[in-house]
C-alpha cells in the first residue's frame, strides 16, 4: 500500500516565506533556507516551493534563493512560480527541483504541459490549480489567485491528466488559510474525474483530524499544509503518528 504523504510548503515573497487568509493579508514568517533545513529534518515526506508574485509580476523565478533551498533539502522537492516556458522548466530543474509545478502558465499556454511531459516525463509536471467557487462552480484562478479565468476546474484538471500533468495540486481558495478543514467536496469532485493520478490536498489544514478526515477520502495522496506548520500548531512526526493510529499508512 503506497504510504500517504505530509508536504509542508513554502509560499515566498520578496525572498521571505509568507502565509496569508484566502490568497491574501500576507504575513511575514521565516527565511525560507531555514525553514528548508528545518522541514528536511523534521519528517517531511516532500517540500514545496512556491515563488508567489512571480506570475502576477511577469517576471522569472528567484534561482538565487531556490539554490539554496534545494541545498538544504534531501526529500523531493516541487517548485512553481513564474513557469511559463521549457526553458524555464530548465531553469529549476538545474537549481536542484525534482518535479516542477505550472499554475499561470499553462493556463496562458496550454501546450506547455504535453511539451514538458515529453521531455521530462509526466512524473516531474505538476498542474497545480487555485479553485474557487463562483456562483455554484468550481472556476480555475490564475495570477496568484487575483484573477478569475471562468474556466470550469474540473475540465482543467482532467484535460491536464490527460495531456500529461502526472500529479496535481489542488489549492482550494475558499478554505485557503482557516484552518477549519480541506474542501473535501473539491477533491471528492477532482478524484472522480481523474482517478489514477496523485492528487494532493491543500487549504483548510488546522489540526491533525483534519489530516485523518481527509485520509479516509479515497484518490487523496497527500495532504499540504503551510502555516499550521510554520507555527508549530501540528508537528509533523506528531502527526504522523497520529495517522498511523489511526490506520493511515505514513513513512515515519
Amino acid at each position: 500500500m503506497l504510504t500517504k504523504r505530509i508536504i509542508p510548503c513554502l509560499d515566498v515573497k520578496d525572498g521571505r516565506v509568507v502565509k496569508g487568509t484566502n490568497f491574501a493579508g500576507l504575513r511575514d514568517m521565516a527565511d525560507p533556507v531555514e525553514m528548508a533545513r528545518f522541514y528536511n529534518a523534521a519528517g517531511a515526506d516532500e517540500l514545496v516551493f512556491y515563488d508567489i508574485t512571480a506570475s502576477a509580476e511577469h517576471r522569472a523565478l528567484f534561482t538565487d534563493i531556490l539554490r539554496r533551498v534545494a541545498s538544504q533539502v534531501f526529500i523531493p522537492l516541487t517548485v512553481g512560480g513564474g513557469i511559463n516556458t521549457i526553458d524555464d522548466f530548465d531553469r529549476v530543474l538545474k537549481c536542484g527541483a525534482d518535479k516542477v509545478s505550472v499554475n499561470s502558465g499553462a493556463l496562458r499556454c496550454p501546450d506547455l504541459i504535453p511539451q514538458a511531459a515529453r521531455r521530462y516525463g509526466d512524473q516531474c509536471v505538476v498542474l497545480s490549480a487555485d479553485i474557487k467557487r463562483v456562483d455554484g462552480a468550481f472556476h480555475v484562478f490564475a495570477r496568484g489567485g487575483r484573477e478569475d479565468t471562468g474556466r470550469e476546474a474540473l475540465d482543467w484538471l482532467s484535460w491536464g491528466v490527460a495531456h500529461g500533468a502526472g500529479e496535481l495540486v489542488l489549492n482550494s481558495i475558499d478554505t485557503d488559510g482557516v484552518r477549519g478543514g480541506f474542501d473535501l467536496a473539491l477533491l471528492d469532485a477532482a478524484a472522480a474525474r481523474c482517478p489514477g493520478v496523485p492528487i494532493i490536498a491543500s487549504g483548510g489544514a488546522g489540526r491533525m483530524e483534519d489530516f485523518g478526515a481527509l485520509f479516509t477520502h479515497p484518490g487523496i495522496d497527500a495532504g499540504l499544509a503551510a502555516g499550521i506548520f510554520h507555527e508549530k500548531k501540528v508537528e509533523i512526526r506528531a502527526l504522523k503518528q497520529y495517522l498511523r493510529a489511526q490506520g493511515v499508512p505514513v513513512r515515519l
